[in-house]
């Protein structure tokens, strides 16, 4: 593994012109429903926009929905551009079936930012790096990725997750290793590192655990969570969160304070509001996007649909309930 990127003294993150996100992995698909915002399209919406002769033979082909997570960014500023991947799904080749599906071709990719090390974000990572084919391709990640881990059952078994992929089946890729915060995409994409833990409801995965010096050990906080932020001109910060293992407060709060952002203009990811043990966390969090504002939200992946029916009540014209191959432009 190469050595851990370090913050620099003048860390500042570029002003983007505009960013693109596009939905390749989640746990849902509607390719039918009315969208209420301008800058969001479906799938059909956009494909059909391209006027695809290819796609329009083979509609019955469209991308598929799985219990993972996976975008494809795009950052734009002047006559640059540059893409990334943001997590790569659960199964072995959603990432890329998904990608063929949608006609996005993943060599144009430059980097791949893993939020963490739980196998729904990291599934497809293999097939990701071959696909994208190039030497030297850097995959962010954080030490802790590579930890034996897992989550009790109500009766306190462990049940063990599937283990993170090593250097040589990733090869000809590079891990780069980082928990400070550090850019990526020319400077225009902050990838968080290490988010802390400030509110007083976000409290952790209580179930996690790691195995360590030979034993299952309590892991509640998940520290290798990150998110990545986009400054827009104009607007303000984009959010992209995996599953906000340290809280979505907590992780929007960060982005604020490291990128020296005053206002947040979208948040989207996971959410992690879902089960038991976090729906307590709705209210809180739902009070704190208020404060927060958010011009779009996008809550994904592990948010739930009770905290995804509280976020829309609360924020109907904000609210995007997201499906894969949707497109986001701002």
């Amino acid at each position: 593994m190469s050595k851990s990127m370090k913050k620099n003294s003048e860390f500042k993150v570029k002003e983007a012109e505009g960013v693109e996100i596009l939905s390749l992995v989640d746990n849902s698909v509607d390719f039918l429903s009315a969208i209420n915002q301008q800058q969001v399209k479906s799938f059909r919406q956009w494909k059909s926009e391209q006027q695809s002769k290819e796609w329009s033979k083979t509609r019955a082909n469209l991308p598929f929905a799985e219990h993972g997570f996976s975008l494809f960014i795009r950052v734009f500023r002047g006559d640059k551009s540059s893409c990334f991947l943001f997590d790569t799904g659960v199964s072995q080749r959603g990432i890329v079936d998904n990608a063929e599906r949608m006609g996005i071709s993943l060599s144009e990719v430059e980097c791949i930012v893993l939020s963490h090390g739980h196998f729904d974000h990291f599934g497809g990572l293999e097939a990701a790096v071959k696909a994208v084919g190039k030497a030297e391709l850097p995959v962010i990640v954080h030490e802790n990725m590579f930890k034996t881990r897992g989550s009790t059952n109500p009766k306190g078994k462990v049940r063990r997750y599937p283990d993170f992929p090593s250097e040589a089946q990733l090869s000809p890729a590079r891990l780069v290793s980082t928990k400070q915060p550090s850019l990526i995409a020319d400077g225009m994409v902050c990838v968080t590192g290490e988010i802390p833990r400030r509110t007083s409801f976000e409290t952790g995965y209580l179930q996690h655990k790691a195995f360590v010096s030979g034993e299952w050990k309590s892991d509640p906080l998940i520290m290798d969570e990150r998110a990545v932020a986009v400054n827009i001109k104009g607007k303000g910060l984009v959010v992209v969160s995996g599953c906000a293992h340290a809280g979505i407060i907590n992780t929007v709060n960060y982005a604020q304070q490291i990128t020296d952002a005053k206002k947040v203009y979208a948040v989207l990811g996971g959410f992690h509001l879902a089960g038991k043990t976090f729906e307590n966390r709705i209210q809180p969090t739902i009070e704190e996007l208020q404060r927060i504002n958010p011009q779009l939200i996008v809550p994904s992946h592990c948010t739930g649909w009770k905290a995804m029916c509280a976020i829309a009540k609360t924020f109907p014209e904000a609210f995007v309930w997201n499906s894969v191959g949707n497109l986001y432009k701002i």
